[in-house]
């Protein structure tokens, strides 16, 4: 090998390793996200919101999308410079195949082998680099059972995000402008614990699942962030009340708002000194600015 089949072969590994050490971060890591998969899905999400509100429900799911193109792209592109500075010597070609040795076999060979196809018309000859091959198609594998894993646990953390914003809508229009005064204060702490528990499991999400801040809620009785300010206010009025029992509701309903924000603050960068201005800068970042007199359907 030269000098230049070297450069191949180093830039080669440089782009495996920055796809691996992206899947970890990513979907292994806890509250983690690989710069790829972070760059990619801020830079659509803040893009969909220039081009159009009407977008932003969508870009979310296309960028975690274009995530999984990027690690299937820096895999097959790493594996091809890989191979590339052994073809055609390197490998034995069946009858009737031609000898090539350019990018274009080389990244078809990649690809074969992320795949675990194997059509076999084209096999390595040297042990090391059916080793190399063999290599590839675990981690192909391997790449896609990830991939699939980590669009079944998304989705279950959104539909949780949802129910509590749901949950918070529902509880205000059952109790109306009686507030929660009204209500049996037993019963009424039982509820601000349960709302307090859903609370902290968003922010626990929201850590080990970076990607569902960016999504976009449609309808806004399942939009938090149009409704957690209003979580704050039954938290307040809770430790107001004269029983011991909704009062330590309230507290525990008014520490977890604070880890909340503090996980918006920190993780996602929203800016505000107390509780509140980070909520109104999540209302105010996730909020329609388009149409702002459309109504939900």
């Amino acid at each position: 090998m030269d000098f230049s089949d070297i450069v191949l072969t180093v830039i080669g590994v440089a782009l495996i390793l920055l796809m691996a050490v992206d899947v970890f971060h990513t979907l292994l890591y806890p509250h983690g996200a690989g710069p790829v998969c972070k760059l990619i899905m801020r830079a659509l999400w803040l893009l969909s919101r220039r081009v159009h509100d009407r977008s932003a429900p969508v870009a979310a799911p296309v960028a975690m999308a274009a995530v999984i193109g990027a690690w299937v792209s820096l895999s097959v592109s790493g594996w091809a410079l890989v191979y590339l500075p052994h073809l055609p010597d390197g490998f034995v070609y069946a009858d009737g195949v031609p000898d090539r040795g350019d990018i274009t076999e080389a990244l078809y060979i990649s690809m074969v082998s992320l795949s675990t196809v194997g059509y076999g018309e084209i096999v390595p000859a040297a042990p090391l680099l059916r080793l190399v091959t063999a290599a590839q198609a675990v981690t192909g594998f391997g790449l896609l059972t990830a991939t699939v894993s980590w669009i079944l646990q998304t989705y279950p953390a959104l539909s949780r995000r949802r129910a509590l914003a749901h949950e918070l809508n529902l509880f205000r229009t059952a109790i109306g402008s009686e507030g929660i005064s009204a209500l049996e204060p037993g019963h009424a702490a039982a509820l601000l614990e349960s709302f307090a528990r859903s609370v902290a499991t968003v922010s626990m999400d929201l850590l080990a699942f970076n990607e569902t801040y960016y999504f976009h809620e449609a309808q806004k009785r399942g939009s938090l962030p149009a409704t957690i300010t209003y979580a704050q206010q039954v938290a307040a009025e809770a430790q107001k009340q004269t029983n011991p029992d909704l009062r330590f509701a309230g507290r525990m309903m008014h520490a977890a708002l604070d880890d909340l924000a503090d996980v918006l603050r920190g993780k996602f960068g929203h800016s505000g000194l107390t509780t509140s201005e980070v909520f109104q800068n999540y209302e105010t970042n996730h909020s329609p600015r388009r149409n702002p007199d459309a109504t939900d359907s």
